[in-house]
Order: C-alpha cells, then structure tokens, then sequence
C-alpha cells in the first residue's frame, strides 16, 4: 500500500519526463497544471479515507477470526442521551469504547466516571472538535488532544492511549502529533451515519445489517435517536450469533496510560 513518502517519490519521477517534454510542446502549462492537480485530488482523497494508512497508521478492524465486533461512540459525553445508552449498554452487559471531546467532558465528568465506572474504555477525541482542527498546525494539535487527556486523567485517573481523528481525517501534521504523544489511533470498518440520516432509523439499521466479525462499529452517543438505534443494532447482532467485546481485547492492546 502507497504511503505519503512514496507517493511523493512516485509524483517526483514522473515529474522528471513531464519537464522534460514541456519544452517541446504547446500549452505546456495545461499539463503541469493538471499533474498538480491530480497530486492534490490524491492528497485530499488519502486524508479523508480514514483506512488509507497513507500518513498514519489506524487501526480500524480487529480480527475476523474472532466472532466478535466492538462499538465505539464518538462526540459525547451528552448528559441527555449518554445515560440512556448507558442503561442499554448495561441491559445487554455490552462494553463499549467512548471517545470524548475534552470540552464535552469538562461539562459531565460525573458522567464521564460513570462510563468508566460501568467498565466501558474512555479513548480521546479532541478537545475542540473544531471544524477547521486538520488546518492546526501539528502544534496546535498536539496540545488540543494533550488537553482531552489531561481532563480526562483529572477524572478517572487514566491517561487514555486510544485516540479517534474528528471526521476520520488526517494529514503529515495529526501523524506528528500523534506520534509525538505515543497514542494509538482508532478509525471504523462500519459507519452507520447516524449523523447523516436525519432521524430515519430504519435507513441506518439498513446500514448495519451488514455487520460482520471483526467490524469496529461507529455511533454517536450525542443524538436522540441513539438509544433507539443501538436497541435494536443489539439485537440485530444477535440475531447473527456474533458477540460484543471491548476495543482492548478487539485489538489487544492497552488503552491507559
């Protein structure tokens, strides 16, 4: 699989011959703009496929030896759906990865020892979740995620090691940041875009029925119709005779510091 070094020694060799020939045709221009551009549309696709690996390593499926899947709950603590997916999750003695935002967290932390308390993992998502957080510079971002887990160390005295990049994205500057806090990125092989469907339950459950083992489940434990989707998303599972184990034993690996 490409990666960024290689692609931009791939993009660098080809860029000897289009030089070269530049010099003996018209419109010359056009096709050092179009090499440019199909450098940048590949750039642009490889960040927001959160499975390329193509500048960082993430992980986003466990073993599919395993009859077995883990869900993960991005954007919360929410003091309003989050305690509902709690009872649920508990109902069904499911244990689940929660990636909170650190400004989320500040606002519940009775809440966030809840979720620790009740066994599930607490990964990092940023403190901001800003929209414009992949423009930070490496930096910036290093200090953000930093944040997350010194609030996160404040409440349950955990250092989480499992991080989640907002909106699947990442660039040369997450890589570093990454890299330079020792943290174990999380991406998903299954997205229910619960998000995206604007209410229609059954358009997401539609989504899910193609679960399968190995699967890292991604939901956001921030809307209404969470509860309702993760009951049913329970006992679509199943239904298929596969179970439910954490992120840890999914990827075997420890999640605190």
């Amino acid at each position: 699989m490409i990666n960024f070094p290689k692609y931009n020694i791939l993009f660098f060799v080809l860029a000897i011959p289009l030089i070269i020939i530049s010099f003996f045709i018209a419109y010359w221009w056009i096709f050092i703009l179009l090499f440019f551009f199909l450098y940048t549309v590949g750039l642009t696709l490889s960040s927001i496929n959160v499975r390329s690996n193509f500048y960082m390593k993430v992980i986003c499926e466990g073993n599919h030896e395993k009859n077995s899947i883990s869900i993960t709950f991005d954007d919360g603590p929410s003091n309003i759906n989050t305690p509902k997916v709690l009872e649920i999750l508990k109902k069904h003695n499911v244990k689940a990865c929660f990636f909170c935002i650190g400004k989320n967290v500040e606002a519940n932390k009775e809440l966030l020892k809840q979720i620790y308390k009740d066994g599930h993992i607490i990964g990092n998502h940023t403190y901001s979740h800003s929209y414009v957080f992949d423009l930070f510079s490496s930096t910036k971002m290093k200090a953000d995620i930093q944040a997350t887990n010194n609030i996160i160390f404040e409440t349950i005295n955990k250092h989480p090691k499992l991080f989640r990049p907002p909106y699947g994205v990442t660039n040369p500057n997450l890589a570093k940041a990454i890299k330079k806090l020792n943290l174990i990125s999380v991406g998903w092989s299954l997205r229910s875009f619960d998000t995206t469907a604007k209410g229609d339950v059954n358009k997401i459950l539609k989504r899910l029925h193609k679960v399968k083992a190995g699967d890292i489940v991604l939901f956001h434990d921030i809307l209404d119709e969470i509860p309702e989707i993760l009951e049913k998303f329970i006992e679509l599972v199943k239904s298929k005779n596969i179970e439910f184990i954490g992120l840890d034993e999914m990827l075997n690996v420890e999640v605190y510091n």
